[in-house]
């Protein structure tokens, strides 16, 4: 995925190209795809140690002969077939094992395999785990795409990466999943909504509500990619505790004012100089989700998206009832306007406490 999985490629391969055989050189694997439209063909390098101490070969030097590994072969890729799990789309794909070699410069043995595919690839998923008797081993993972490559290293941490193809299914793909995630960000944050509602308390035109969502969009957006992109990216010691004082100060803000400001209304303006606040919230959730780098626009977009869809639905929900009682009652309007201001002020001072004093 950059130059530093580069550098550890390399540097493996120097390693156990000068280490001799004897000893343990290092515990890595190595395993090269390249998408196609049809199927994706690779090879996977393998240690002969790795592979004699499975197969109770003794010593590991007898795979290397051309004779014992053709001898082997059924069992090796009996072996390894299972310990590699590629799916395209969701739907797993099985290997076809052709050309077996053994590599005695490198103390390794090369497999080459076939994937056959029903369509063009959108989302890739490999898992592997080579070699679990050694929780040290690594597995160093190349996909080429055309001219690009993605490298990752799956190891005991991490025994999967997901890639995401450069082509419409790719990109089609990233929205099926980071929409989504978007969606349900936004509703399972209860400060991001919590923020909005106070907002909408004091009711107003279609056009005023329209404003101050706008406006907390673009806010937001602004931020969220900055962070996403390591651009701009605030702790969240300071970020937390911030959205939960951004509460506090629409709830206070809606006390100060007995009824919907009409033409003074600049909730709009509190909404977006707040936004960028909430911007870095979601990036924070972002980030853990491992951004696809060849589709980086594509998902901050979906994220983005999914975050206005979970966001209208809370607005529609809010303003309809809040116009419905409005509408049977105008001094009960004001009245939940009063007490839910005050319970936004409560949760956002409950948060800001929590998160300074008590941060998990």
């Amino acid at each position: 995925m950059s130059a530093r999985y580069r550098g550890f490629h390399v540097l493996a391969l120097l390693v156990l190209l000068a280490t001799p055989a004897s000893a343990h050189p290092v515990p890595f694997s190595y395993l090269d795809l390249r998408l196609g439209h049809a199927a994706i063909d690779g090879t996977l390098t393998v240690h002969v140690l790795d592979v004699a101490h499975d197969l109770s070969v003794d010593p590991p030097e007898r795979l290397l002969d051309s004779a014992m590994v053709a001898a082997r072969a059924p069992a090796l890729m009996a072996l390894l077939t299972p310990r590699l799990a590629v799916t395209a789309d969701g739907a797993p794909l099985t290997p076809a094992w052709s050309t077996i070699e053994p590599l005695p410069d490198r103390q390794s043995i090369r497999l080459h395999l076939r994937l056959p595919l029903r369509a063009p690839v959108g989302v890739l998923t490999v898992a592997a785990r080579m070699f679990p008797y050694d929780p040290q081993h690594q597995t160093f993972l190349n996909i080429y795409d055309g001219e690009a490559l993605t490298q990752a290293i799956l190891d005991g941490g991490r025994s999967s990466v997901e890639y995401f193809a450069g082509s419409r299914q790719g990109s089609l793909a990233v929205m099926r999943k980071f929409v989504p995630a978007g969606i349900h960000h936004i509703l399972i944050g209860p400060d991001h909504i919590l923020f909005l509602v106070g907002l909408l308390l004091l009711g107003g035109t279609i056009g005023q509500l329209a404003a101050v969502v706008t406006a907390f969009t673009v806010a937001h957006s602004i931020t969220l990619s900055l962070a996403a992109l390591n651009i701009v990216s605030p702790p969240a010691r300071l970020i937390e505790p911030a959205i939960a004082l951004s509460i506090v100060y629409v709830g206070a803000d809606n006390l100060l004012v007995s009824a919907p400001r009409g033409g003074r209304d600049v909730r709009a303006w509190i909404a977006f100089t707040f936004g960028f606040i909430h911007g870095f919230g979601f990036a924070s959730v972002l980030r853990e989700m491992e951004l696809p780098p060849r589709a980086l626009g594509w998902s901050l977009f979906s994220f983005n998206v999914g975050v206005e869809i979970g966001q209208l639905a809370v607005v529609v929900v809010v303003t309809s009832v809040l116009a419905a009682l409005r509408a049977r009652s105008e001094a009960a309007g004001r009245k939940l306007a009063f007490a839910g201001s005050i319970a936004v002020m409560a949760a956002g001072t409950f948060w800001f406490v929590q998160r300074v004093f008590f941060p998990t």
